[in-house]
């Protein structure tokens, strides 16, 4: 089966603030959505930028057959949210933004006000697959896009620039430690006899220092020579599935012309050696047996230029399991 994760980029119904201006837009927008959709036939797929829940069950049906879906009750302050939709019916374990209890309120913004949980909540669900039981949690990190007071997306001056960068950065830094945390309620002390994956949109690369949080136990990446020695770290290591992805594909966003990979897979010990492919694509333009790159629109600062525009501006990260 088919597992990954992707941000489906300001999934509203037509008319609102945030999502497109029309119902030509709209139909535009879930026409080339559920063409990856249908494209890459998910068992299971973390979304991402659901706006409304409306929105995701109007692209479901585009896609058309049987769907089960969840979707946090935990969505930002432009009402997005994570979710996840599966053939196979789903029992939400958690739904929650909550810091681990040692970990503090990180300073917000320039008035000293603070930030006591995740922007946008995670979710981890469970469901039984043809593959067997899976864990998984899906999550939206803290952008690294920088927005300053007064709704402002440039800032007055570089002070500003960089102190509104490090909030950004200790918020991402909280929410994937609380991210870690759930991982390891999901992985109850044995991720050699679990499946479990956490899945999303984490806004940073592979060797982030956010993203690095989440792996646990450092050892055994994939590539050294100790991913095929068992040791003890296995238990509660997460692998990001990063090197299996052919090098040419390896990234699902372009920002400024820059390509990245800011959305990950991540498995545990007894997933991560059930993999037999990993990889990125678009649906129709890169499917997982095409060897294209994905192809995708080069974003910028203004995060409203792409209100009409159809799909997504990330594409799908994606993992096959025996």
């Amino acid at each position: 089966m088919l597992l990954g994760t992707w941000n489906l980029e300001n999934l509203y119904r037509p008319g609102g603030p945030f999502g497109p201006k029309d119902e030509t837009a709209y139909e535009a927008k879930l026409a080339a959505l559920a063409a990856v959709v249908t494209a890459l036939d998910p068992g299971v797929l973390g979304v991402q930028e659901v706006g409304e829940p409306e929105a995701l069950t109007d692209l479901l049906e585009t896609v058309g057959g049987t769907w089960h879906a969840a979707l946090s009750a935990h969505p930002d302050g432009r009402g997005i949210r994570v979710g996840v939709i599966s053939r196979t019916p789903l029992e939400v374990l958690a739904d929650t933004r909550a810091y681990p209890a040692a970990l503090r309120p990180v300073q917000a913004d320039d008035s000293g006000a603070t930030s006591d949980g995740s922007g946008r909540g995670f979710l981890a669900v469970e469901t039984v697959t043809p593959a067997g039981p899976l864990r998984v949690a899906v999550a939206h990190l803290k952008s690294k896009l920088l927005s300053y007071p007064g709704d402002r997306f440039f800032p007055r001056d570089e002070g500003e620039r960089a102190r509104y960068g490090a909030y950004a950065l200790y918020r991402r830094a909280a929410e994937a430690t609380a991210l870690r945390a759930l991982a390891d309620d999901l992985l109850a002390g044995d991720g050699r006899a679990r499946d479990v994956a956490v899945l999303g949109d984490l806004n940073d690369e592979v060797q982030a220092a956010t993203t690095q949080i989440l792996l646990g136990p450092p050892g055994s990446e994939i590539g050294t020579r100790g991913f095929e020695t068992p040791d003890r770290g296995d238990a509660a290591r997460l692998w990001d599935v990063a090197p299996l992805i052919p090098a040419e594909r390896r990234w699902s966003r372009i920002n400024s012309g820059r390509r990245e990979l800011i959305d990950h897979v991540l498995t545990s010990h007894r997933l991560v050696h059930r993999l037999t492919s990993a990889g990125t694509g678009t649906g129709t333009d890169a499917g997982p047996g095409s060897q294209e790159e994905p192809r995708l629109p080069s974003v910028g600062l203004d995060p409203a230029a792409r209100r009409n525009a159809p799909g997504s501006d990330h594409a799908p990260v994606w993992v096959r399991i025996d």
